[in-house]
Parts: C-alpha cells; sequence; structure tokens
C-alpha cells in the first residue's frame, strides 16, 4: 500500500536480551543509533540459514499506554501481505479452482470491459489498471467503509480507463491484489483470511498471523503494536484520529493488497516453509521467485509477490516492503546465500528508515559507508529561545520552530513538522531535505539555507 510517511518523536528503548555475538553486537549498534536519531522503532529479525543471529524490539508499541514493543509483537504487514495473496494463487492453481492465464472476467464477470486481463497479469503488476484508492477518494461516500466488492462494483459503475494494454509493462498495482483477493473468495467459497488461515499460516503453524481489520471488524487482539504517524504538533497518533473520511479509516475493509498481521517468527516460519516443498513444489517456486518480461522489451522484476533481483555481492533475492497506516514493513531473502532480514515497523515519517542496506554489510563482512556527524545534544530549556513564528518578505511560507523534549521541530505553513538536529552555534539541520537552520537568537532572525536557497527570517 502506499502514501507517504509522517514521523513523530516520543519512544523508550525497549529489548530482548540475545548472544552478542559480534554480528550481533554490530546490528545492535546500529540500530540503537538510527532509534536514538529517530529513524527507526519496531523489530528485527537476522537470520543466516534459518538460525537466527539477531533479534530485538526498539521502541512502543502503545503511545498511550508506554506498553513496549517485545519479539513476539504483531504488525499490521502492509504490503508485506501480498506475496501471501499470491501463494493463496498459486494453491488454487494446484488445486485445479483456476489457471493463471484464464481472463480475470471468469470469475468477476461484472469486469467483462477488461476482456484481455489475465489473473498472471494482476499479480506481476502488468494490467494497467487504474489505482483503486484514486477512484474512491474521488467518488465514493467516505462516510461508509468500503469492502472488495465495492471495489468491483464502483469499476463496473465507472469503468475507468486502463492505463496501458496488459502485459505492456510494469506498473505496481493495489488494484490488482484487491481483485485477486475477490478472485480466491469466489473460487474457494471461503473468505479469504480463512482460505490463507485453512491453507497456509495453519498448516505451517503461523498461530500469531492472520487477517486483522482494526477499524472494520475491530476486535482485541493481544500483543499487538499500533500504527502511528505524526498529527500538526508533532504528536504521535493513531491515523483515526484524523477521522472517518481519512483514507486509512474507509478503506479498512479492504483485504488482498495488505491487512495480513504478523510477528517477526511467524515471518521466520513462512521463510523457512519457501526453502522446502510443504506448500509448493520446486517448479512452484521458479514461477514465484522468477523474472518475466513485458511487450515493451524490459525485465518485470516483480515475481508472484516478490520482488526479485540478482547482484553479484549476494546472488538472488526476494524482498517486498509495505507501508500503511503508521507501519513500515520489510522482508529480504538472500534465495543462492540462506540469509533472512524482518523488520516490522509502527512509527513512519520523513526520517524513518528500513535499515537492510546496513543489515547486509554486517551479514557479508563488509565495510560501512562513513558516516561524520558532529551533532550534538540539546537541552529543552536550551530549545526554548529558538521557538516562535518566523517570516520574511521574500518566501511565500512562514516557518514555526518550537520544541518537543529534547528536540527542535520546524514546521512551514501547510506542512508536516520535521525535525532538527542540533549543531554547535546555533545551527540546526534537517538532513533528508538538506534544509539548515541558523539562529541569531538576540537579533530574534533565522537563516534558512537549502539549495540555492538562502534566506533571512524575522521572528514576529
Amino acid at each position: 500500500m502506499k502514501k507517504g510517511f509522517l514521523w513523530g518523536a516520543v519512544m523508550l528503548l525497549s529489548y530482548t536480551s540475545f548472544a552478542q555475538t559480534r554480528e550481533a553486537q554490530l546490528l545492535d549498534s546500529i540500530l540503537t543509533s538510527e532509534y536514538n536519531k529517530k529513524q527507526f522503532n519496531g523489530n528485527v529479525l537476522v537470520a543466516d540459514k534459518g538460525k537466527v543471529i539477531f533479534e530485538k524490539s526498539y521502541g512502543l508499541a502503545n503511545v498511550e499506554t508506554q506498553e513496549k514493543l517485545n519479539t513476539n509483537s504483531i504488525f499490521e504487514l502492509a504490503s508485506v501481505s501480498k506475496q501471501f495473496t499470491a501463494m493463496a494463487i498459486v494453491l488454487l492453481q494446484k488445486q485445479g479452482k483456476l489457471q493463471y492465464d484464464e481472463p480475470i472476467s471468469k470469475y468477476i464477470p461484472e469486469l467483462i470491459f477488461y476482456p484481455v486481463i489475465t489473473i498472471r497479469n494482476l499479480v506481476v503488476h502488468t494490467s494497467g489498471l487504474p489505482d483503486y484508492m484514486e477512484l474512491f477518494d474521488q467518488k465514493w461516500d467516505k462516510t461508509k467503509f468500503a469492502t472488495n466488492q465495492d471495489i468491483v462494483n464502483e469499476f463496473a459503475k465507472y469503468k475507468p480507463a486502463l492505463e496501458f494494454m496488459p502485459g505492456e509493462k510494469f506498473e505496481y498495482s493495489n488494484t490488482g491484489y484487491a481483485f485477486l483477493a475477490t478472485i480466491i473468495e469466489r473460487t474457494s467459497k471461503q473468505s479469504f483470511g480463512e482460505y490463507l488461515h485453512a491453507n497456509i499460516f495453519k498448516p505451517l503453524q503461523m498461530k500469531n498471523t492472520f487477517i486483522y481489520r482494526s477499524r472494520y471488524e475491530p476486535k482485541k487482539v493481544n500483543n499487538y503494536a499500533y500504527g502511528y504517524v505524526m498529527d500538526s504538533m508533532a504528536n504521535m497518533v493513531l491515523t483515526n484520529t484524523f477521522g472517518k473520511e481519512y483514507y486509512t479509516y474507509f478503506l479498512d475493509g479492504i483485504v488482498g493488497d495488505g491487512m495480513v498481521n504478523s510477528t517477526i517468527h511467524d515471518l521466520l516460519i513462512w521463510d523457512r516453509a519457501l526453502y522446502g516443498n510443504n506448500l509448493v513444489n520446486e517448479k512452484d517456486k521458479e514461477l514465484i521467485f522468477g523474472a518475466s518480461k513485458t511487450t515493451d522489451g524490459k525485465e518485470n522484476k516483480y515475481g508472484f509477490g516478490w520482488i526479485v533481483n540478482t547482484q553479484e555481492k549476494y546472488g538472488k533475492t526476494a524482498s517486498h516492503s509495505g507501508g500503511w497506516a503508521g507501519y513500515v514493513t520489510y522482508i529480504e531473502r538472500h534465495l543462492d546465500n540462506d540469509k533472512t532480514i524482518i523488520v516490522l515497523q509502527n512509527h513512519s515519517g520523513p526520517l524513518t528508515k528500513i535499515p537492510s542496506k546496513s543489515i547486509r554489510q554486517v551479514l557479508y563482512s563488509e565495510p560501512f559507508d562513513k558516516v561524520i556527524d558532529s551533532s550534538i545534544a540539546a537541552t529543552p530549556e536550551e530549545l526554548v529561545k529558538y521557538g516562535g513564528v518566523y517570516a520574511s518578505d521574500s518566501f511565500p511560507m512562514k516557518i514555526t520552530v518550537f520544541p518537543k523534549g529534547n528536540i527542535l521541530y520546524a514546521r512551514a505553513t501547510g506542512q508536516n513538522p520535521f525535525p532538527l538536529s542540533a549543531y554547535p552555534k546555533n545551527v540546526f539541520r534537517f538532513a533528508p531535505a538538506r534544509i539548515e537552520l541558523t539562529f541569531i537568537p538576540e537579533e530574534n532572525v533565522m537563516i534558512y539555507i537549502q539549495g540555492k536557497n538562502n534566506v533571512r527570517f524575522k521572528k514576529e
């Protein structure tokens, strides 16, 4: 699923003790640093040939109660869910209930006006279907929950044109995976969640993995990691606080492109199963982890629910990321070297990182990127003097600066707040956007530098 990330700052560190091998020490050092820089809040598991070499939790599961994460915390997987949707399609094909190259209109006759789109097109993102989220943003009554059947109905009603001919090129499509969930339900005569439970989660004993739509069908889930974003005052909040007409609320009834919930341990079970033949055989796995060609002649590196790459250093890898309603998720499997990286986060924002590059560097004993950081610590009392609303006749927006705890934030008119790192001589920086703010407190002046912009602001 897609949408931009937002960020917040009030966090605590929690962890499960782990044998401190050299690799574990390095990984913990890297992740602790990223946590302290407000770049990470979540759970990590790293395995080599199925053996866990590192697992740890960083931060809060529940901001309101201050409950800390633990390594059994349950996270919404967002688009990492797609690999389970794709596997369900493979299993239904093996059960003789569908064929990959059949038209989707055979199973969803309401879409007969899309006669050449096949199930395979949906799985590998070559359908040309437009984004259902944009359609629902424009046309849907946002006081009601949308479901997969509603997507079918709205597409049948408005008949939006394809963005390109099926098979012509790759374009990531949540719509395709929502339609796949409908096909799974209609061919299996079960709900999407029931089919996945009976055919994947239960056989593999993934006991903490299930479909959960927290707004559409709320229920008590123990040890749940709530997803948080930042409001206009830099507070960490659930997206529910933005109202029922906010997209993560009224689209919560939709499955297939997301809504699988799981833990780092269950995802390792899933990883191990994919090396065996309990669910699928070697021919199936060639398809799942295989690339294809589009009619424009380009390689499509999206297999069946996985992005597939081959690199000289790491061999063949299969990975997928996800982002939705405060969750930032990631799984990466090194198929030639049998290494596994699983990252589940429940805070997201402009500084949020998926630390896969650093983890790879540890796993392969690579040199680390040299980082020069001369930032300093600042106390809440010291930050107060910089607060205020700054304006300039030569800049179209005002900039509000305010402290929260020991972090200084800045917010341009109509924009989200962003956290600033403190440096000597009243300098503050936001590295992702290369913004530098230099304050002259005695003159109530702030100098804003970004690229070629060098603007002098005065505190109102």
